[in-house]
């Protein structure tokens, strides 16, 4: 590791290390303190399923609701959550690893209210960072405090060492898929690794791009049918977006459909999906605190 590498990295843990006695509490009226977090990774087994599209819509749809998101674009390779909006981002998530800039300092305002995290998109190096350098950056959370009431991480796609270091630290796994024989197949691995190697034994499965809620639900039998044959494991419908062309237009014109047609079939779905994660459970005790977030980070 480069000097000015490790120089950041200990400048993260340094910034983290005040809060790492934070309590978590329910959150009083009108007032952060203690607030849980909800820790979302959205991932995919195959690039081309439309996970990233997922996770700002899904993002600004919960911000529509009065939460307070971040979404970070945890795909250190191949960011593309800053084009998809029409950012254009001074700093990312490599000044941060080199301690140039705070987290605080590279987030960017994003549509309804969210924020992003800008990765580095194309930088060598950030495609390929050690497990502690991926520790380190998440770290870095930290310092946000109680800021938030939603962690959106948008992984990469495929089985990468950062899929599963983010995956195994959040509370709840999205998992997209696509009618491709490729993308239920590949999605197939990636639960079975993540599984396998990193005894994660629940997952939510999202059906995008389907023609309706019909087809979004076989989608999910087929591949429900193959994990229960193979593995122990837990896999949940969490619901279809299906195809739509306002969908397509809103990506052409770097806008979340949520905001570009909220009219449309596929903000509708997006708007029941955010509904439905406002139903599930609110993590309660340390693993609802953002630091359960980072801890399991370091411990992966």
């Amino acid at each position: 590791m480069h000097n000015d590498q490790a120089a950041g990295l200990r400048a993260l843990k340094q910034a983290g290390q005040p809060q790492q006695t934070d309590k978590v509490t329910a959150r009083p009226a009108g007032s952060a303190a203690g607030s849980p977090v909800r820790v979302l990774a959205v991932t995919s087994g195959k690039g081309g399923v439309g996970k990233t599209n997922v996770s700002v819509n899904l993002g600004v749809a919960l911000s529509q609701l009065g939460e307070r998101v971040l979404l970070m674009d945890a795909d250190m390779g191949l960011a593309n959550v800053d084009i998809m909006l029409g950012l254009t981002p001074k700093y990312n998530l490599s000044h941060v690893l080199d301690g140039e800039k705070t987290l605080k300092e590279v987030i960017v305002p994003g549509p309804a209210g969210l924020r992003i995290i800008p990765a580095a998109s194309g930088v060598k190096r950030m495609a390929e960072l050690s497990p502690l350098e991926n520790m380190g950056i998440v770290h870095a959370f930290a310092e946000l405090g109680d800021e938030l009431d939603v962690l959106v991480v948008d992984t990469a796609a495929g089985i990468a060492s950062s899929v599963a270091t983010f995956c195994q630290a959040a509370q709840e796994v999205v998992v997209v898929v696509c009618d491709e024989p490729a993308s239920l197949t590949d999605a197939y691995a990636l639960i079975k690794v993540l599984n396998r190697d990193y005894q994660l034994t629940r997952f939510r499965v999202l059906a995008n791009m389907a023609r309706d809620e019909r087809h979004g639900r076989k989608l999910f039998l087929k591949l429900a049918t193959v994990t229960e044959k193979f593995l122990n494991i837990q896999l949940e419908y969490m619901g279809t977006v299906p195809y739509d062309a306002a969908l397509k237009a809103a990506v052409q014109k770097q806008t979340p459909v949520t905001l570009y047609d909220p009219a449309s079939r596929a903000a509708s779905a997006f708007r029941e999906l955010a509904q439905q994660v406002m139903d599930w459970p609110v993590p309660q005790g340390p693993s609802g605190h953002i630091q359960f977030f980072i801890e399991n980070l370091f411990q992966g």
